[in-house]
This record gives C-alpha cells, structure tokens and sequence, in this order.
C-alpha cells in the first residue's frame, strides 16, 4: 500500500468539502424543491435541518475520518470497531447509487452548455429536453461527464482534486453573485423575492393533542411534507451519509478546528443555495412559470426556455449552465473519491487505474438511468427518502452512542472551545440529531412506498 496523500493546504480542504457540498444539490435540485414546497417556508426549514442537524452531523463525519486517516468503511477498523463497518459500506454504496444517475443529469448540463451556444432549445425547450434526457444521446453524455470526473480524481488528491476545487468554487461563487443581480433587473421578477423569501409562518404550526390523557406533538398538512424533504436536501446538499465528508477528513494532517472548518462548508453551502434560488425563482416568475412545476426538470425547460426570450440569451445561457457544470463536477469528483479511496487504501492498484476501473462500473449502473427518466426519479427517490437518510443515522448512533468519548477529544482537538462545547454537540448527537433523522426517515418511508413521491423530472 502507497503512502497516504494528504491535502497541501486548510484552505485546499474546506475549498474541497465545500465542492463536494455545493453541487447539483443547491443548483438542480434546491431552488426546485424550494418551488415545490412553499418557497420561504421551505427554505425556513432547510436552514434549520442544515444548521441544526447538519452541523452536527458533518462533524460526526469529520471527527470519524480525521481520527482514523482512512476510507470511509477502514475507518471504522483502524477505530477499534469492525463490527460497525457496515455503516462504512452503506455510506459507500449510497455515494456509488447517487454518483450513477447524478452523472446522467451532469451529461444533461454538458449538451445545455452546447445548446445554449446554439440557441438548439430556443424553439420549443420542452422537445428538446425530452429529445436529450434518454436514450443513446443521454448515454454519450454520461460517458463523457464520468470521464471528466475520473479525469480529475486520477490526478490525486492534491494535483487533481484540490487544484481543481480551488478553482471551482471561487467561480461558483462569483458567477451566481454575477447572476442574481442580472435576475434583479427583469421586469415580473419581484413577486418571485416574496415567494422565496417570505415564509408563511402558519405552515409551521405544530399541534398539540393528547390520546387517552396522553399529550403529544404531531404535524400535518405542509410541515409533515416539508421535513423529510428539507433534511434530506441538507444531507444531499451536505454530502452528508455518502462517505464523501469522512473520506475528505481523512486526508487532513494537522490540527485544525474541525468545528470551525464545518460552519464554515455549512455557510457557504447555504450562501450558494440561497444565491441559486435568487437566479432561478425570480427567472420564473419573471417568464409567469408557476413555481414548482415541472419538478427538477424546469432547470432544463423553464429555465432554458426563459433565456430564449431575453436578450442576450445565448450568453446567460452559457454562463448559467457553465457554472452548474463546475458545480456538478465538483461534487462528483468526491463520491468518486469515496469508492477510490477505499481501493487504494486496501489494495495494491494505482489511482489512475482504479478511478478508470470504478468510473466505468458507475457508468454502467447509471445506463437505466440514461435510457428512461423514470428510472432516474427511481433512483433519487431511493437515495433522498432511504439511503440517505439510514446511512446519517448509522453514523450518529456510532459517533454518539458507541464512540462518545474519544469522538468529543477528537473533535476539540485543534480548537479553544472548552470541554462544554464539545459536550453539548455530543449531546446534540444523541438527542435532537437522532431523533430529527429518524423522523426524517420514518416520513422518507411513507412518502416512498406511500406512492405520493413527486417525479424530479417531468413524463416524456
């Protein structure tokens, strides 16, 4: 076994967990779960669950690789844990299953990019997004977004994925501040602020009853639809339950302050998210597109349509697409960063050669994908309402209930907080966390084999 890469520099990490956060999850899927669940009452809730359970939970990942220096499933080995592995593997495969259709929709990207170039969706966007989303074209794409990813992992940790990242996000992030302000000045673009940034606050209510003298909370309406897909957008958002935060901190060598290097990815997730929603939401209600509809899919229509109507077009067009493909890339290069990691840690293979080796099984597990939408929408409602959300709550009975102690010294090392701090995130863990996933999960359930889970995309 090679000697362990580690990242160069502090800012080379958080700039690489930052990446790997900020993704598809804030531009593809954020401003159209937002859209689709009530707008600023939406947005209410996702900055708690990303805040409060998020936090926490990144830490939980953090402290894990930090302290073991290995992939996401050796970690728990090198801690003394073996029997926990599981909790390793099912973070692994959960980045894996997402890594296969998240590629789909960054090929989808890839042809906008083109597109937008040539004006080709200009005429009728719906037909066209149905011509490119499935089918052989869809598949060429895949291949091609996949190879961009395995590309860049190839390089290694610090050559590839870290100079790549230090790049990326500063663009990310410079481009949407660049496009929210052009959003500002479309004429019908006001209602679209109110939407996304005025709660309605009665959606909120909980309820207070009691059953046989027995008092107890419960939620209906708007709120019970609203968590479990706001929590798991901040695992999704997060990276959260994919191996990917556990594997990044295991490539850190020093003692830096976990917690500070953690508010900090949370902030900018949550910066660029909000920054997302204020180019898209007011775009549609600048075109009279009705919030929500459409799905996902409205970033490819709605979106894409709109830019055929204003000036300028072609060139918004690219700008907006190219920075949805940084942002796609990003994060895709760190699911696959999981499976590789795990690979080279274990076995005596080079990184070219398992990244291209991994990168094709990936492709191959994305082709239903590729071929037909539906099994797309399959695919992401399994990973945002199952796997996701088991895979957080494995991590946080271990980090919680099973490591405790040496999880907290882990965490403090590096930082000026007292033990206290540390106390009352452990705490947190245990209690709030825990049970805020598991509610997640149990409404994930429902909704899933409840046969009310919305399409992402719309029916071709």
């Amino acid at each position: 076994m090679s000697e362990r890469e580690t990242w160069a520099t502090r800012a080379g990490f958080i700039l690489a967990a930052v990446g790997s956060a900020v993704g598809l999850g804030n531009i593809w899927q954020f401003p159209f779960k937002t859209a689709q669940f009530g707008g600023a009452t939406f947005l209410v809730v996702y900055l708690v669950a990303a805040f409060g359970i998020g936090l926490p939970a990144i830490l939980a990942e953090f402290v894990i690789g930090r302290k073991s220096n290995l992939n996401t499933i050796g970690a728990f080995e090198k801690l003394g844990y073996r029997n926990w592995r599981f909790v390793g593997v099912l973070g692994l495969v959960t980045g894996f299953w997402i890594l296969s259709y998240y590629s789909v929709v960054g090929g989808w990207v890839l042809r906008y990019v083109g597109g937008s170039l040539t004006g080709a969706y200009f005429g009728d966007s719906a037909a066209y997004f149905s011509s490119i989303a499935a089918g052989p074209d869809a598949i060429a794409l895949h291949a091609v977004f996949m190879a961009l990813v395995v590309g860049i992992v190839a390089f290694g940790i610090e050559d590839g994925i870290e100079k790549a990242t230090k790049f990326m996000v500063p663009s990310i992030l410079v481009i949407l501040v660049a496009l929210a302000a052009w959003a500002f000045t479309l004429p019908g673009s006001g209602p679209g602020y109110g939407y996304f940034l005025s709660p309605d606050l009665s959606q909120l209510r909980l309820t207070v009853a009691t059953t046989d003298g027995f008092p107890f909370v419960s939620f209906g309406g708007p709120l019970a639809e609203i968590i479990p897909f706001a929590v798991s957008q901040a695992f999704f958002s997060l990276s959260l339950g994919m191996g990917a935060m556990i594997t990044y901190a295991s490539y850190i060598d020093g003692d830096e302050s976990l917690f500070g290097d953690g508010a900090t990815i949370v902030v900018f997730n949550s910066l660029i998210g909000i920054l997302a929603g204020l180019v898209v939401i007011p775009l549609l209600f600048a075109q009279g597109v009705e919030p929500g509809s459409g799905g996902a899919g409205a970033l490819f229509i709605s979106v894409a349509g709109a830019f055929a109507s204003i000036p300028f077009g072609r060139v918004v067009g690219v700008v907006f697409f190219g920075v949805v493909l940084v942002a796609a890339l990003s994060s895709a290069i760190s699911l696959l960063e999981v499976v590789v990691a795990y690979a080279i840690d274990n076995y005596a293979v080079s990184r070219p050669q398992v990244a291209v080796g991994l990168g094709a099984v990936i492709f191959l597990l994305g082709l239903p994908s590729a071929w037909d939408t539906a099994w797309l929408t399959w695919f992401d409602n399994l990973a945002y309402q199952l796997f996701l959300p088991l895979s957080v709550l494995g991590i946080l009975v271990f980090v919680g209930w099973v490591f405790g102690r040496p999880a907290l010294e882990e965490l403090l090392r590096g930082t000026s907080f007292g033990h206290g701090v540390g106390a009352t995130w452990l705490w947190t863990v245990r209690s709030v966390v825990f049970l805020a996933v598991v509610v997640t999960l149990v409404l994930g359930l429902v909704t899933l084999f409840g046969g009310q889970d919305p399409a992402i995309v719309p029916p071709l």
